[in-house]
């Protein structure tokens, strides 16, 4: 059965969410929650009522319920407040009351995607990975380890969930779950099924419960050669089974990102130059971009230019160079004036190209926090990590504008929730560093002077981490190392002044920027 909303339709057959011609990615448990929903349009359908077709009659919370209300109405463009299309009914439930038509699934003009059975893998629709534009991944059933069939429905959860938290990322394509389903229960090798779905990475896992613990193993696979790319073992304390599932799922997706990345960047530079795409490109720059350094970040630049130049339309592209033009400015390396245009530019650029791709909305986050526009920054913020919850670098990034803007308590959370996510991930310098900073804005200098060493040991040439180490060295009174990290700025930053910092760091507080201004005194400059 089809159901056709206002611009949206729900296909059953293969359990899909669309929006002309996009699929929307939902979270199987809201999909099935909206269907519920939908098919029971006629009247209000109560919360024990949900618990029992939605949830199985597993257990779960008010806030669980709540959750998934509001994921539904999000992906449906609706909201609370406004509520035209999911209405609650205070003390009774909830009700659909936006319009609907019906038809049946074979109905060609919904063109539904062709659907595998579980035999016959091979007759899929969607093409070999090899002629995509973008990487393709596949995510196995998770084998329950437990020899108990009551707890299937943790591993297929953990499954579902990762499927549906990666295909919020943008920059890959992943197998539907109907399609890598047809796998579950069966010895497999990884090139097989790369091969048969037309994947270029495959992660497997597996899940063992015992008593209130839960072990998971996530494997990342390289599916041409089936060589391992990333492992990782995850043990948590069941207190809640789905904050349990929810925080597992979020540890995978992050952590799989930097190999994923790694890995298309090696592919990318075994391609002839002259044969490269805009995609290669992209992959390769972001190799620089990590790097936080000057050379790398110009290097970065020309690649993403050159991957404009052949796909205007590409967004990440776009969405990346903004963000690198933010990076020059806010470390010194290139001047405001002349960054701060093109940066903004190519902002509008990745969000006209896909205002749905979390990079996009973090390029905008960058560029108004350079311009100061503090409120505009952290609501950007805001919706690119509505977008990928996982996505580290934004979620410490959010962190130094709470901070500007002296919410220094929150920005250390921040900064801690992002490295939680993906210790590893390259991104960690910045974490460390908006972490120090908060602490600095609290009078914290011990732990921000700490923060700042780890920052500059893990980039060497990372400029805000030797600023922090500079001043927070000075306020703790420890004179010979503020002195030592003054010097290592100004060959890392050669133009670094008190001028500078006044003029070009967007503190958002005038007591603030006195303060930072005077840890820099304190240590020399001038």
């Amino acid at each position: 059965m089809q159901f056709v909303l206002t611009g949206y339709l729900i296909d059953t057959a293969v359990r899909e969410l669309r929006r002309g011609s996009e699929t929307v990615a939902v979270e199987p448990q809201v999909l099935d929650l909206l269907i519920y929903l939908v098919e029971n349009r006629d009247r209000v359908v109560s919360k024990d009522e949900l618990i029992a077709s939605v949830w199985g009659g597993r257990i779960a919370s008010d806030a669980s319920v709540s959750s998934r209300i509001y994921a539904a109405r999000q992906a449906l463009g609706d909201n609370g407040r406004d509520q035209k299309l999911i209405r609650t009914i205070a003390r009774q439930g909830h009700r659909f009351v936006g319009a609907v038509d019906t038809r049946p699934a074979c109905d060609a003009r919904a063109t539904p995607a062709a659907v595998p059975s579980a035999g016959a893998p091979r007759e899929m629709s969607r093409p070999a990975a090899s002629t995509l534009d973008r990487p393709v991944l596949a995510v196995l059933p998770f084998v329950n380890m437990s020899g108990d069939p009551e707890q299937e429905y943790f591993s297929d959860g953990i499954s579902e969930d990762i499927i549906t938290a990666l295909s919020k990322l943008r920059w890959f394509f992943v197998i539907a779950r109907h399609s890598s389903s047809a796998y579950k229960g069966k010895a497999v090798h990884i090139r097989q099924v790369a091969e048969e779905l037309g994947a270029g990475y495959v992660l497997e896992g597996s899940v063992r419960t015992a008593g209130d613990r839960v072990h998971v193993t996530a494997k990342l696979n390289d599916g041409a050669t089936g060589g391992r790319l990333w492992a990782e073992r995850y043990d948590r304390t069941l207190s809640d089974v789905f904050a349990g599932q929810d925080e597992i799922t979020a540890a995978i997706v992050a952590a799989i990102e930097p190999p994923l990345y790694a890995a298309e960047n090696f592919r990318a530079r075994r391609k002839p130059a002259d044969s490269m795409g805009a995609w290669d490109l992209v992959m390769r720059a972001l190799s620089h971009f990590w790097r936080l350094r000057p050379q790398d970040n110009a290097a970065a630049q020309a690649l993403l230019e050159k991957a404009i130049a052949i796909d205007p339309g590409c967004g990440r592209a776009h969405g990346v160079l903004a963000a690198s033009h933010t990076v020059g400015a806010y470390m010194g390396w290139t001047d405001v004036a002349a960054s701060g245009p093109i940066a903004e530019r190519a902002a509008a650029a990745a969000v006209d190209a896909d205002r749905e791709d979390p990079w996009a909305q973090h390029a905008l986050a960058c560029v108004h926090l350079l311009k100061r526009r503090f409120e505009d920054s952290l609501a950007a913020f805001e919706r690119a990590l509505r977008l990928n919850p996982n996505f580290v670098r934004a979620q410490a990034i959010q962190g130094l504008a709470l901070a500007y803007v002296g919410d220094w308590k929150r920005a250390i959370e921040a900064a801690r929730s992002s490295l939680r996510l993906s210790p590893r991930d390259p991104s960690a310098a910045l974490c460390y560093g908006v972490e120090s900073y908060a602490r600095f804005v609290g009078g914290d200098y011990r732990e921000a002077l700490r923060l700042a060493r780890e920052a500059v040991r893990l980039r060497g040439d990372y400029t805000g981490g030797h600023r922090l180490l500079t001043a927070a060295a000075a306020m703790a009174g420890e004179a010979d190392v503020a002195h030592a990290a003054l010097q290592a700025l100004r060959r890392v930053q050669p133009g670094i002044s008190l001028a500078w910092i006044a003029e070009h760091m967007p503190i958002g507080q005038a007591a603030e920027l006195v303060h930072y201004v005077g840890g820099f005194r304190r240590a020399g400059l001038e």
